[in-house]
This record gives C-alpha cells, sequence and structure tokens, in this order.
C-alpha cells in the first residue's frame, strides 16, 4: 500500500471524539426517559454516521468509548459488576456494526446514488446495529432487571416489550442518519475505511 494512501490517524481520533462528544448532547437533548434506564433520543446519529463513513471497527471502538462516557454522565445503579458492561460499552459498540454496510455507501457516493446508499447501505447498517443493539439489552434485562416484570409476566417478554426504545430510536436515527450523512459527505468528502 502507498503511504500517501494511508488515512490521517489524527483526523480519525479527532473524528471519533467528536462523536462521543455530539453522542453526549444529544443523550441529554431527549424525548423519553424509562423508569429504569434507557432512552428515546437520537444518541445513535453521530455513531451510526461515523460507522458508515469510516467503517466498522472505527464505529465499534467509538461506540464503546461512548457506552464509557454514557456510563458516567447518566449512570443507572448497577446491579451486578458485568451489567453496566452489557447496558453501555457494549451495547453502544453494537451502533458500529452500521460499518459493515461503509463500502457499499462509498460505492453509493462514488456513483453518486444517494438513494441507493440510503437504502442498500443506512438503512440495512442501522437495522443491524439497532437489532444488536436491541439484542444486548434484552439480554441485561432478562438476566439482571427480572425483578422489575410484572406479576406473571415472563421475563422475556417484558425485558423485549421494555427495551423497545431502541427500536423506537432507531427509527428516528436512520431518519437523522439518512438526512446528515449525504449532506455531511458533500461538505468533507467521502471517508475510506482506517
Amino acid at each position: 500500500m502507498d503511504i500517501a494512501l494511508k488515512p490521517d490517524r489524527t483526523r480519525v481520533f479527532v473524528e471519533i471524539a467528536l462523536t462521543i462528544a455530539l453522542a453526549a448532547v444529544l443523550a441529554m437533548l431527549r424525548v423519553w426517559k424509562m423508569p429504569q434506564g434507557g432512552t428515546i433520543s437520537l444518541v445513535m446519529v453521530p455513531l451510526y454516521v461515523l460507522a458508515l463513513r469510516r467503517g466498522a471497527f472505527v464505529g465499534i471502538v467509538a461506540g464503546a468509548l461512548y457506552g464509557v462516557v454514557d456510563f458516567w454522565i447518566d449512570p443507572f445503579p448497577p446491579v451486578h459488576w458485568i451489567q453496566p458492561l452489557l447496558d453501555y460499552p457494549l451495547a453502544y459498540a453494537a451502533c458500529g456494526l452500521a460499518g459493515l454496510f461503509a463500502p457499499v455507501w462509498r460505492r453509493a457516493v462514488v456513483g453518486s446514488r444517494i438513494p441507493l446508499g440510503v437504502a442498500g447501505a443506512i438503512l440495512p447498517g442501522v437495522a443491524l446495529a439497532a437489532l444488536t443493539r436491541y439484542a444486548v439489552h434484552v439480554v441485561s434485562g432478562v438476566v439482571y432487571f427480572g425483578e422489575y416484570a410484572p406479576e406473571g409476566q415472563p421475563v422475556l417478554v417484558y425485558s423485549l416489550g421494555y427495551n423497545s426504545f431502541v427500536l423506537v430510536s432507531a427509527v428516528f436515527a436512520a431518519a437523522a442518519t439518512a438526512a446528515v450523512l449525504p449532506a455531511l459527505d458533500r461538505q468533507l468528502g467521502g471517508a475510506g475505511p482506517t
């Protein structure tokens, strides 16, 4: 590989830092806060945008780091030492899985086929990431938050319903990502994987 083609690591680190900061700000602008933790907000948008621009590895790292920051900002009292790991860094690292569709997004941008990029990269990338994050929260809910389930309701059913806030947020985040990412790429130019 030609040395001139290597991505600027400093720029990637700055993009990760800005993504984490923007996600932290968006986390404070919540539409709804759940009683045992979790919010409906646009917090996932910067994580999705970064992942789709830079790839899954950078997206996963940024998501995990944001999860640590989110735990510091607004922690739910841990019930077990593994529970915060699941609900914060691991759950937000899942947002980086949208980056698996970064090559599809780059091909669409290079070919000036943004609608194809939205349908072929943003929507499936956000769906994969959101469903994975949802699954992590459901597991945490089944293992650690079963005591909140109503009497007679299976813990899995309770956790599936309670954690559906992730899916609601993902719908809003997908729409916002579809609006922001093309405009960002027009202004900054497409980014390659790191």
